[in-house]
């Protein structure tokens, strides 16, 4: 069925997130006491929830989002070019943005959304985000009542888990497996926090959202037995 989709009907994605504030001290004493219950189970007695506090991105309760890149085909005849931008600065206008670019260019019923893990990371989190700071969740990110049959989503990881469900790969080892150009050639999803409020370098983070972006679309191509993009091909926006 995955070569049954147009190319152009699907956007790619990903995000990078960060916790919400620089350091676990910033939080005020419920939002502490509040972490550190959330994480008791993952830290045990290895770290305390201080030590633990740079991984809080992955908690949408805890992180907020600083980039959403996205990536789609457009085809003309023999001519295909992927296109990638990128929302980032304010966490409520990069919601809004990208709601914006879902209800306006993205809202039919051939359209879907592609990510790598993005099932259990990407999609709820933006969600669960765009809830708590008060931005209307467009169609295909709102999955109340629809059939799973109905959800238009593809992801990358599930699509190689070929029903295997407690099977994870990551990114950087499909890429290497499938012989695609790995993304994670200057910094990896646990330096992000650091380069954005040390560095202050978001510039670094955008690009290295948009190189997942492009191998989430490399891999969807593999899987499809297409050609792989050449940096010819590839158009940032």
């Amino acid at each position: 069925m995955i070569d049954k989709i147009k190319l152009d009907n699907i956007l790619f994605l990903d995000i990078e997130t960060v916790p919400e504030e620089e350091n676990f001290k910033l939080l005020d004493e419920e939002k502490q006491y509040l972490f550190e219950t959330k994480t008791q189970y993952q830290r045990k007695d290895e770290f305390t929830p201080e030590e633990f506090y740079d991984r809080a991105g992955i908690w949408a309760e805890f992180g907020k989002i600083i980039c959403i890149s996205v990536g789609y085909f457009t085809t003309k005849g023999d001519i295909r070019n992927f296109r990638v931008t990128s929302f980032f600065g304010e966490e409520k206008k990069i919601l809004s943005d990208f709601s914006n670019l879902l209800t306006n260019h993205f809202n039919q019923p051939q359209h879907v959304l592609c990510g790598h893990n993005a099932k259990e990371f990407d999609f709820p989190f933006i969600a669960r985000r765009m809830i708590i700071n008060q931005v209307e969740i467009p169609p295909k990110l709102n999955l109340f009542g629809k059939k799973p049959w109905e959800v238009p989503h593809i992801d990358t990881m599930e699509l190689w888990k070929f029903g295997d469900y407690k099977h994870f790969s990551s990114m950087r080892l499909l890429t290497k497996v499938l012989q695609i150009p790995s993304p994670k050639d200057d910094i990896d999803g646990s330096e992000v926090a650091y380069v954005y409020y040390v560095e202050k370098d978001i510039d670094r983070i955008i690009t290295y959202c948009e190189k997942d972006v492009i191998a989430v679309a490399q891999i969807l191509l593999r899987f499809r037995r297409e050609d792989l993009l050449i940096n010819d091909e590839i158009i940032h926006i």
